[in-house]
């Protein structure tokens, strides 16, 4: 016959079948139970982490309006440094003809708004459907990328454009289209699908460069085979803005 300690060793050392384990499982639940059922009761039906991501969104807003408000101010400078050249340029020859020469090339530069027939291409993401599987297991193949717009873009010049805009924004030569995630950023602004993109020119030769432009072919077959959007429309006249943005070149070295 065991001894009294063995006994008790036996005991500590008991499974989960063991007389304390019977009492604590249901009390464990039971206390799980009441405290999902007091979650539920205190959200009705929201979400109670809402408040962090409504900070968030506030500070965003904020911010963005803070930046429309800069740029409106940068626009009334650049309309007074405007003013203040004309009025120079009527007293001063050299000026006159800095200025000459500036406006001469201000349409290739993109300074000037632009007026045309020319075509349209929207890019978008893969729709979701509640309730069905994505057409895909890579979330990759659902989305738009920087290479799909890019081969747009590309194609577009190709195609012999005159004038172009991502989301209603003058694109120039200095112009830079990045991605971050499913959003697209230009000039320090950032747009979720779908990608908007206009050019001005001949709509037949940039319908042609579209066709013939390999990045837009590979897109095309994930338009096919997963429900991406893209579609192109012809338009007899369009507008374009100028580009209004700063000229300077921060990101340029120079060399010696």
């Amino acid at each position: 016959m065991a001894g009294p300690v063995a006994r008790a060793v036996a005991a500590s050392t008991r499974g989960p079948a063991g007389p304390a384990w019977r009492v604590l499982v249901p009390v464990t639940a039971l206390a799980a139970g009441l405290l999902f059922a007091t979650s539920a009761a205190t959200a009705a039906g929201t979400d109670l982490r809402a408040g962090r991501r409504t900070q968030l969104t506030d500070l965003i807003a904020a911010e963005r309006r803070t930046v429309d408000a800069q740029e409106r101010r940068a626009g009334a400078l650049r309309a007074d440094v405007a003013g203040v050249q004309t009025a120079a340029a009527a007293g001063n020859s050299r000026v006159a003809a800095a200025r000459a020469l500036g406006d001469a090339l201000a349409p290739a530069a993109g300074l000037v708004a632009v007026r045309g027939p020319g075509v349209t291409v929207q890019l978008n993401d893969a729709p979701r459907h509640d309730g069905a599987p994505p057409a895909s297991d890579n979330p990759d193949d659902l989305v738009v990328h920087q290479q799909d717009v890019q081969a747009v873009v590309n194609a577009l010049w190709a195609g012999g454009a005159e004038a172009m805009t991502l989301m209603g924004q003058r694109v120039i030569s200095t112009s830079a289209v990045r991605c971050v995630g499913n959003t697209v950023v230009l000039h320090g602004r950032v747009y979720s699908p779908p990608f908007v993109v206009s050019a001005i020119g001949d709509p037949q030769r940039l319908r042609i460069a579209l066709d013939e432009e390999p990045g837009v072919e590979f897109f095309r077959t994930f338009v096919d085979r997963y429900g991406l959007g893209y579609s192109v429309r012809t338009a007899g006249s369009m507008k374009l803005p100028a580009y209004d943005g700063p000229l300077e070149l921060p990101h340029v070295v120079a060399q010696r």
